[in-house]
């Protein structure tokens, strides 16, 4: 891939169309490389460097992964952050393996996200997966994209780590994950022991949550974050987090 094309990777049209996306800085790189031992499609990502990342990409790439040297003016043009880190990969997407998805429910929870739309709370979340495991992440369509910058950066290679799928209609869900819950503020306490009782766990858009009807349809049963100060609701990120952390408990 060419210098051009990677910075085309800073829009969702041209990631899907070229079906990379782009990764920057030390800590993600290692995080590739450590994930690209295991699922070989990682080891196709290809680096872009400045000179003087030469030597530590000597250090590190064990895996041989192909190096392309350019100057930081072009560096600057193809990095999507406002202080380019010198080092960048255009990662090929995992792909999508339906064998794997169907088998998933019988091996895995789901958390399931109606219409996110922030990248820092998708990042934020998969960090999350990634750190506890044992969870796939299931996007409905409308969906943030996962392989937004601001997303990659916020899971801090989790991204490599975790499962996910896109596009996913909600009510297809119950058909892989038989029984579901939901957060509601009329719901049970978290607490309670048949919290842990469920295959799929879902969460609404930030600012809307999810369509009562379509929870309805799903037979979700609610349960509620107790809480105790003034303010109605929580981040969407933080009541996912406390959600993973009861269920892990």
């Amino acid at each position: 891939m060419k210098a051009d094309d990677v910075k085309k990777l800073q829009q969702r049209k041209y990631r899907e169309q070229l079906g990379h996306y782009l990764v920057e800085g030390e800590h993600l790189i290692l995080e590739l490389m450590k994930a690209a031992i295991f699922q070989p499609h990682l080891a196709n990502a290809q680096l872009f460097i400045t000179e003087n990342y030469a030597d530590w990409v000597h250090q590190h790439n064990k895996l041989k992964l192909r190096v392309t040297i350019i100057g930081h003016k072009a560096m600057s043009q193809i990095a999507d952050t406002q202080t380019p880190p010198g080092i960048i990969a255009a990662v090929p997407f995992a792909p999508v393996n339906g064998k794997e998805a169907a088998h998933a429910a019988h091996s895995e929870r789901a958390i399931y996200l109606h219409e996110i739309q922030d990248p820092g709370n998708l990042g934020t979340i998969l960090r999350t997966l990634g750190w506890f495991g044992g969870f796939r992440c299931l996007l409905s369509p409308g969906s943030v994209d996962p392989y937004n910058p601001k997303v990659v950066r916020a899971s801090m290679g989790a991204i490599f780590h975790v499962p996910f799928e896109q596009n996913v209609p909600l009510d297809t869900v119950q058909e892989r994950y038989p029984r579901i819950a939901c957060l509601d503020m009329q719901g049970k306490a978290l607490r309670e022991n048949s919290f842990h009782n469920y295959d799929c766990y879902v969460f609404g858009n930030e600012a809307r949550g999810v369509p009562r009807e379509q929870l309805d349809e799903l037979n979700a049963t609610a349960f509620t974050i107790t809480g105790g100060g003034a303010i109605e609701s929580l981040n969407l990120a933080t009541a996912v987090n406390i959600c993973i952390y009861e269920l892990r408990r």
